[in-house]
């Protein structure tokens, strides 16, 4: 008998063993549940916060909650909770603004436009479903502020698909007064500012939501903390132009005719060189204003450079007050480095601070270059600008040149106040643009939606 009791005395150690393997084998099944579930949340929470924001950037942009949710669902998808999907699909739910209640944390104030989005989505447990059906449902919510609709005057429009649109350099310096830069490039390196160059405006938006700051702003280049960056805008910057003169005859360049080295003469409507096309138009097919000594006055008109350049040479003395150059047919513009240009447009403050002569509807404009489509045949005219200016260059009065690239260059003497547009700005030189708020260049919505709850 005791030997019987000896050959089992050891059973009631191996069940023991075998109990305490199988708990610490279903503890360790409901952590690696749990843990599994606690991940979930925390995507589903980050979906969620992406939903938020991008319903509420819909509503600031558009104010249709239709597309909100759409925006919505896709941010969510994103973020790994697709609504789509035929077994356990998410589900997105948003708000209209401002409706149901809003958790103000105390004191906190409750914003003027808000949005909800609410995420969920069932979740297969591994173990768990050992005890019941084995789906845990996951649901959270975050709010975003919509923004409030504020917006910024463009004043620089930059029309390039791909590629670096605004690349600025060598201390540089853009000031936007009361408005922005509008980039449509969709590329990482959309702007660039290097070499203590400078960008300081109301706002800065550009159409690439992957745009790199840290690889395209540094070597001392910098973005004003009061400029408001906003990237992914979904609104490329296209201002329609204004209707442009019609070249009948063209006379020859005037520089042709004169003597160089010295000479002064006047062209332009009502001059002796050049035949005036009706009004205050007239039609060159180039001028060139030299940079031997020469001084040339710009009479007030409407300037059409037919196929030919535009070319104020190093050292030439030249300008005009109430002036507008349209550049068609290929003609481009040159402003050499040491010209010394006054040109302002028709309506816009002369350097010694008068008002320059109407030019009507061009009032504002100094440059227009063909932008195409009128007739539709006429595929426009891409040739570059390029302005460097001299110590005392002054320029006042809107270039529109939607198809080719601009250079500035100008002298850290010298004045350039204009609003552009162009498929690219490139600004080399130490001097400043200075741009103003335009009305007819559109405007950049600066509303930026952010989580708050």
């Amino acid at each position: 008998m005791l030997k019987i009791l000896r050959s089992e005395s050891g059973q009631a150690t191996v069940f023991m063993a075998l109990f305490m393997g199988l708990a610490m084998l279903g503890f360790m099944a409901v952590a690696v549940d749990v843990g599994y579930l606690f991940h979930e949340k925390r995507m589903a929470q980050a979906a969620a916060d992406a939903a938020a924001v991008a319903a509420a950037e819909e509503e600031s942009y558009a104010g249709d909650s239709g597309n909100a949710q759409a925006a919505a669902n896709a941010a969510a998808k994103e973020n790994g909770f697709d609504t789509t999907l035929a077994t356990n699909p998410a589900q997105v739910t948003i708000t209209t603004p401002n409706s149901g209640i809003y958790s103000s944390g105390g004191s906190a104030t409750v914003p003027s436009s808000w949005v909800q989005a609410v995420v969920s989505r069932p979740i297969p447990t591994f173990f768990l479903a050992a005890f019941h059906h084995g789906i845990t449902t996951v649901t959270v919510s975050a709010t975003a502020t919509a923004g409030g609709g504020q917006s910024s005057p463009t004043c620089v429009c930059l029309e390039g698909a791909t590629g670096q649109d605004l690349n600025m350099s060598n201390n540089a310096k853009f000031a936007g007064i009361s408005c922005g830069i509008t980039v449509d490039s969709s590329s990482s390196n959309a702007v660039g500012i290097v070499g203590s160059a400078n960008v300081c405006a109301q706002s800065l938006g550009t159409v690439s939501s992957t745009w790199d700051n840290s690889n395209n702003i540094n070597n001392s280049g910098t973005i004003c903390s009061a400029t408001k960056v906003v990237q992914g805008i979904t609104t490329a910057c296209a201002p329609a132009m204004p209707a442009v003169p019609v070249d009948t005859s063209c006379s020859a360049d005037p520089f042709n005719s004169v003597s160089g080295g010295g000479a002064r003469y006047t062209v332009g409507p009502g001059s002796t060189y050049g035949a005036t096309q009706g009004g205050n138009t007239v039609c060159y097919t180039g001028l060139t204003v030299n940079g031997n000594g020469d001084t040339v006055t710009l009479n007030p008109g409407v300037y059409v450079i037919n196929g030919g350049s535009l070319h104020f040479e190093s050292g030439s003395n030249g300008g005009g007050n109430g002036v507008v150059f349209y550049l068609t047919n290929g003609a481009n513009l040159v402003i050499d480095n040491g010209a010394n240009v006054n040109l302002v447009a028709g309506g816009a403050a002369e350097a010694g601070g008068a008002t320059a002569p109407s030019t009507g509807i061009y009032n504002g404009i100094l440059i227009i270059q063909d932008p195409g489509g009128s007739p539709s045949t006429d595929t426009g005219d891409s040739q570059p600008l390029s302005i460097q200016g001299g110590a005392s260059a002054y320029l006042n009065g809107a270039i529109y040149a939607p198809l080719a690239p601009i250079t500035l260059g100008n002298g850290s003497g010298s004045t350039v106040d204009a609003d552009i547009v162009a498929q690219s700005l490139t600004m080399n030189g130490g001097g400043t643009l200075t741009s103003t708020a335009s009305s007819n260049l559109g405007t950049l919505n600066i509303s930026v939606a952010k989580v708050t709850q």
